[in-house]
């Protein structure tokens, strides 16, 4: 019978493709054994049963053809919380952690504020924000039902009766009142497509991640929806393609012509995430 560490062997060989093949092969085994690091290793000589070994190679194919390993786990990592996910969703990113700290800074020391987390998928914004602004009323909003069936599990899990969850295309089921408005939308151009990595074209929701032939169109519907809603003084948070910056600084400026508008770049040196300070 096969190993723990046998079985880690083989899925490294299996996933020789990724980035990370040791890493993946782990989760994959945790993920079916339900046992964390820490036991696979002090187990190493343990034999898998049938079944186990079974779903452990059924998991490797699929990792193998590319579909994403948090998606094969269930869960994926975001400002040091395990998120559900979906193929209804999409896996949250370590650049949208740097959205949420930007939004957390300024609502810092601020008595009430009115929050809005746009196109919301996971939830794992407005359950960030959430947890980092506890004077905050947060509301999420999605137009996919799916998606907000995502977040409904993570705001139960992480931020219980926190987060309001509203069905919406953008903003247009709020009100105006609103001091914050954070949105990473789709923003992958049509001649981007055919760049984009297997696991994310093949696997992740083409609704979250396509924004249209330039990429810009929901962002272009999204800012004179903002421009109604938020109150004076407020601030818009916008994730952008690393090419966008300057296009979205220009689309900001015509709606919100008072404010002050900023490209922030990423660790990575590009542009991430353009902010509307009114």
């Amino acid at each position: 019978m096969t190993t723990i560490r046998e079985a880690q062997r083989l899925g490294r060989a299996h996933l020789h493709h990724s980035p990370s093949p040791a890493l993946d092969a782990r989760l994959l085994l945790e993920h079916v054994l339900q046992r964390d690091h820490a036991y696979l290793i002090a187990h190493d000589d343990e034999p898998l049963s049938v079944d186990e070994e079974a779903a452990y190679r059924s998991l490797l194919k699929r990792a193998a053809a590319h579909e994403p390993i948090p998606y094969l786990i269930g869960h994926a990592p975001f400002m040091g919380l395990d998120f559900i996910v979906s193929h209804h969703v999409l896996i949250p990113r370590p650049e949208t952690e740097q959205l949420v700290e930007l939004a957390t800074a300024w609502g810092r020391g601020k008595a009430a504020i009115r929050a809005a987390d746009v196109g919301t998928g996971s939830g794992c914004i407005a359950v960030s924000l959430a947890n980092g602004l506890p004077q905050a009323e947060i509301v999420a909003v999605d137009l996919s039902q799916e998606a907000l069936e995502i977040a409904a599990a993570n705001v139960a899990r992480h931020a219980p009766e926190r987060v309001g969850l509203v069905r919406s295309d953008l903003l247009t089921a709020l009100g105006p009142g609103l001091d914050l408005i954070a949105a990473n939308l789709p923003y992958i151009a049509g001649h981007e497509w055919p760049t984009l990595s297997i696991g994310v074209k093949s696997y992740e929701p083409t609704l979250a991640l396509h924004g249209g032939e330039d990429g810009l169109e929901l962002i272009r519907e999204l800012l004179p929806q903002a421009a109604e809603r938020l109150r004076p003084g407020g601030l818009v948070l916008l994730e952008i393609g690393w090419q966008q910056g300057d296009a979205v600084a220009a689309l900001a400026r015509d709606w919100f012509p008072a404010a002050a508008v900023s490209v922030r770049a990423d660790f990575a040196g590009h542009d991430r995430i353009v902010a509307i300070e009114t």
